[in-house]
């Protein structure tokens, strides 16, 4: 039998970018200690069910002009950006023009909660900003991972050619760990969750699902 040469290229690839930001009030805890108390019952989102492990705020926190959470709002936005920046084929000048609208939330992830799956909708980008995360356990190594759920699953069938591809095209779900200061970006259609936080402290995240306008854009769909 004569040798055949294959080219194999990725297609489909989907993003997933990490940003270590610069918060004010990130290191010595006072960021967390003012989002504990802004996260008061008033401003829980009513439409999510009832969970005592689990805070979740309105999509409201951005809209605070009050310091530090201003600054966090410039930061994460930022960060966002140059995310969105390094995955686009425009040129920089072209992107920098670009405006980017978002609305965030704040989760709390208590002991033995977690965050249901859910995709982000009429947005074109999930940001993930990790406030502040509690040690790992050894013994649970998938404490309150984010879990980012392998779309193609769904209708692939799997025998002994494809079941464990080589990089970049292997298939299976991806955990990312919150750490405390970083970013994650990803397409807001990606489907993700929180795993179950083993630990004995809460997991404090902001939630943002952003869309960038073009330059002259007024008008855009609800939110």
């Amino acid at each position: 039998m004569s040798a055949h040469a294959a080219t194999v290229v990725p297609m489909f690839a989907t993003p997933f970018a990490t940003v270590p930001l610069k918060v004010p009030g990130a290191a010595d805890g006072s960021l967390a200690a003012r989002l504990a108390a802004w996260a008061s019952e008033a401003r829980r989102d009513p439409e999510a069910p009832p969970d005592p492990l689990c805070y979740r705020s309105r999509e409201e926190l951005f809209e605070s002009g009050e310091e530090p959470i201003a600054s966090l709002k410039r930061e994460v936005l930022a960060g966002l950006s140059a995310a969105v920046g390094a995955t686009t084929l425009r040129a920089a000048a072209e992107s920098g023009g670009l405006t980017v609208r978002a609305r965030a939330r704040l989760a709390i992830i208590r002991p033995n909660g977690c965050l249901p799956a859910a995709s982000l909708p009429l947005a074109s980008w999930c940001a993930i900003y990790c406030v502040a995360a509690p040690e790992t356990p050894a013994d649970r190594p998938l404490s309150g991972v984010l879990r980012l759920y392998e779309p193609r699953l769904s209708n692939m069938f799997l025998d002994g050619s494809n079941w464990q591809l080589r990089p970049p095209f292997a298939n299976g779900h991806q955990t990312w760990r919150p750490v405390a200061g970083h970013l994650a970006a990803f397409p807001a259609w990606l489907t993700h969750e929180v795993a179950l936080n083993r630990c004995d402290r809460d997991l404090m995240l902001v939630i943002a699902r952003a869309r960038f306008a073009n330059p002259g854009q007024d008008e855009e769909p609800p939110w």
